[in-house]
């Protein structure tokens, strides 16, 4: 069907319900705003669904949400799983519960039975949630760090990450084959509940996650003796970290925790942020104003889902928070964490630590340090929860640590996905063992620096939307990879790879090898100085990304390099 047919088909088929028509009819003489609602269906990628909340195919809306709900559902039927059952959690944005409560009763009405939390939680305690009661899946309703108008949905598998190949594109092509609405079976709670088939579930997998985040702290001897000095601030985003990131730290025994008040409660609107991502200063600005009247050591924020840590810590030299990126804080907890456990004979036997591709290049140079393996896959944090899953399956391995760039690291393997809760935690201890000697965490941040290398690393990204931008976005990455360049200014390429081909070519003696990573649409180019540059499409957002990394001599050294290397590069594109 067109658009238009589409359009049509929503406007009069009984299946739709009085206020999605009513929705509709009020844009009935805005054709672009019909095609950009119906030109396709919303669609369900390796990371599930996301986009804005509205009615049309391409948009979330409890049809979407079945019909995807309605392909999982027959995936998980044909792998044999239907007894085992999915659990469901949602954040704090609109429709959340909704979505959730959509999502369960198909589960249901295909004879699965669906455990729900009975109020927001983490997209991490969905991870551990579901390996906790033996599901054979698992569905978060979240946008992440996306704008209020958006929601979202992402998939996991028995393991407890997202789904990740083969099972991601056997999944996304039995959503694709639900392509009547009236084929996405429903039924009601009550009698969802009357079969036992929908169960609500909260306080026990809240005790037990708690248990499973306090194996990872190292020194619970140093918390105590600092905790009636050591001053944190910490903002939720209105999200779901507020309850579960405020009861580790109290029960570890942190005394002087500040929430920003504005920022607590749950809040589908974000009202106080433009964008409720810790990766944007200005989400910040109300709680370093509280960290300033509390003079506060640290100042924590999380994402709505709780899967992202972003940090600021105070120079006591100039009494400014200086902003940490993702790449800075995860380097903070995995050094201590290398450090300590190294020191305090708890390190496994043969330990690892995974990072994705387009994260600082110091984490291999401190994984060196301490003799851990250091393992590179591609972005995305499902690639990290594989590795955890491969070395129990075939013991060549212990999991240490494991972070992106993007905001994101996880301590231990309660979970299979980033998890903000423990990063929380775990900061909180670096903290405490700052305080204890005597420096700032900015301190030691500048003692890695002096010991590793000032590494550095910034991101571009153009954001081209609709029809006619994404193909622009395929076009500049065809041009890439057909065409791609001998040089960035003065930095020469060494290696070009081509993940998407599966080809890495030396240029410097012409010799092709295998990437040793799955298929994905991005490309890498290693060049000289210890820099590096990469492009990929956004999985999740209308943008082509550029992620740039260098290798300085100090602060400013690195600073210039980085913004000399990121010129160069738009001047090539």
């Amino acid at each position: 069907m067109s658009y238009k047919e589409q359009y049509d088909f929503w406007l009069s088929d009984a299946y739709f319900d009085e206020a999605t028509k009513e929705e509709l009819k009020a844009i009935a003489s805005d054709e672009k705003e019909i095609e950009d609602r119906f030109y396709k269906e919303l669609e369900f990628g390796t990371g599930g669904l996301r986009g804005v909340i509205g009615a049309g195919t391409n948009r979330m809306n409890i049809y979407t949400v079945r019909k995807a709900t309605q392909g999982l559902a027959n995936y998980i039927i044909k792998q044999g799983g239907k007894d085992r059952g999915v659990a469901i959690a949602y954040d704090s944005r609109r429709m959340s519960p909704e979505f959730a409560d959509e999502a369960a009763l198909c589960l249901c009405a295909n004879g699965i039975k669906a455990y729900v939390f009975d109020a927001l939680r983490p997209t991490p305690e969905l991870s551990f949630a579901l390996r906790k009661l033996g599901c054979i899946s698992g569905i978060v309703i979240t946008a992440s760090h996306n704008p209020p108008e958006y929601n979202g949905y992402k998939a996991y598998w028995e393991d407890g990450a997202q789904v990740t190949a083969p099972k991601d594109k056997e999944i996304i092509t039995e959503v694709k084959n639900v392509t009547d609405y009236h084929d996405v079976k429903t039924m009601s709670k009550e009698d969802a509940m009357a079969a036992g088939l929908y169960q609500v579930i909260g306080q026990e997998i809240d005790d037990a996650y708690m248990e499973e985040l306090k194996k990872q702290i190292i020194h619970p001897e140093i918390i105590k003796e600092v905790a009636d000095d050591i001053k944190i601030v910490y903002s939720p985003f209105n999200g779901t970290g507020n309850v579960p990131a405020r009861r580790i730290l109290a029960e570890l025994g942190f005394k002087h925790v500040y929430v920003v008040p504005e920022q607590e409660m749950p809040d589908p609107n974000f009202t106080t942020l433009d964008y409720p991502n810790p990766e944007d200063p200005k989400a910040f600005e109300l709680a370093l104003k509280l960290a300033k009247e509390k003079n506060a050591d640290i100042v924590l924020a999380t994402d709505p889902d709780a899967d992202r840590l972003g940090i600021y810590a105070l120079d006591s030299k100039s009494g400014e928070y200086i902003p940490f990126t993702g790449n800075m804080s995860g380097m903070l907890i995995a050094e201590y964490i290398l450090r300590e456990r190294t020191a305090t004979g708890t390190m496994p036997e043969n330990p690892a630590m995974v990072s994705t591709i387009v994260t600082t290049n110091m984490a291999a140079a401190i994984a060196k340090e301490y003799n851990v393996k250091f393992i590179e896959v591609l972005t995305g944090f499902k690639f990290i929860g594989e590795q955890i899953k491969l070395f129990e399956q075939t013991g060549s391995n212990n999991y240490v640590f494991g972070l992106e760039e993007s905001y994101g690291c996880l301590a231990g393997t309660h979970a299979r996905d980033k998890d903000a809760i423990v990063a929380v935690m775990c900061l909180c201890e670096v903290a405490a063992w700052c305080k204890k000697n005597g420096i700032t965490v900015w301190d030691q941040m500048l003692k890695l620096y002096e010991k590793y290398g000032y590494f550095k690393e910034t991101q571009y990204a153009i954001t081209l939307k609709g029809i006619d931008g994404a193909a622009q976005i395929a076009e500049m990455m065809n041009n890439l990879r057909n065409d791609p360049p001998k040089n960035f200014g003065d930095l020469t390429v060494k290696e070009f790879r081509d993940y998407d081909r599966d080809v890495a070519k030396n240029l410097e003696t012409g010799e092709e090898y295998s990437t040793g990573l799955p298929k994905s649409n991005v490309l890498y180019f290693d060049l000289t100085n210890e820099s590096w540059c990469c492009a990929r499409p956004s999985g999740t957002e209308p943008k082509i990304k550029f992620y740039m990394g260098v290798k300085g001599t100090s602060l400013e050294d690195a600073q210039a390099k980085v913004e000399k290397l990121t010129e160069d590069l738009k001047a090539f594109i």
